[in-house]
């Protein structure tokens, strides 16, 4: 008997640490754990995820494998910079460089979303249903919509169970969602609060697909918004 609950305890065990993997990438992907800060102490770690140092000291080797930290022994674990990250600080503030990304988007997004569909949780279905109320709220609010918009597309990332999806996605950043970037003399006439909403349409639709695992409702939900966004800043 002890045998056969062998395996899934382990898999729960690496599940928890991938989980802390996650939330500690984010956190210096998006610059809140600066290059050469040291991270929180194994303690700290294990009060706020509710896990056991055999789970954080599983997640911190392997963010250190990952090349986005280093651990000095006696002292604590630091933050590095990591290669990836300065590899990818895409400027994108042209219509040319918004197809340029959105063409790229349509490479990696359209596969992530179905990876979603068939393999979210309950739990990460709430959260993309609560950032899209999150948008709407801004909408209705005049309000920017673009970290409400960001979120939601890395929470499709996230539900691939696949951490290079959402790991691409966080070092994009603010880039994969370029309107408000586009110099002034190039938006022309755009109306971003119509675009808004027309985006806010879409999300819905790959919303729905995603709630009901359906991945090729996904992909195509997914094509028909990139695209649609595509050509909402090329005109054509």
């Amino acid at each position: 008997m002890p045998i056969e609950s062998a395996p899934p305890v382990r898999k729960r065990s690496s599940n928890l640490a991938q989980g802390v993997v996650e939330v500690l990438t984010q956190r210096i992907l998006l610059g809140q754990l600066q290059p050469g800060e040291k991270l929180p102490s194994e303690s700290t770690i294990v009060a706020e995820h509710g896990v056991s140092r055999t789970v954080v000291r599983e997640a911190l080797s392997k963010l250190q494998a990952s090349g986005l930290v280093e651990t000095r022994h006696g002292i604590g674990t630091f933050v590095l910079a990591p290669q990836a990250q300065s590899g990818l600080r895409l400027h994108v503030d042209t219509l040319a460089s918004v197809r340029s990304m959105l063409e790229l988007r349509l490479g990696l997004e359209v596969q992530a979303v179905a990876l979603a569909a068939q393999r979210r949780s309950d739990a990460q279905l709430a959260r993309m249903r609560e950032v899209l109320s999150d948008y709407q709220a801004s909408l209705a609010n005049n309000d920017s919509c673009v970290e409400a918009d960001k979120r939601f597309h890395q929470l499709i990332a996230e539900a691939t169970g696949n951490t290079f999806f959402s790991e691409i996605m966080l070092h994009l950043g603010t880039a994969m969602i370029p309107r408000t970037q586009v110099k002034a003399a190039e938006r022309g006439g755009a109306d971003f609060a119509q675009l808004g909403q027309l985006a806010h349409l879409e999300h819905e639709a790959i919303f729905n697909a995603i709630k009901r695992q359906d991945p090729d409702a996904a992909r195509a939900a997914m094509v028909l918004h990139l695209t649609n966004s595509r050509d909402r800043f090329s005109g054509e």
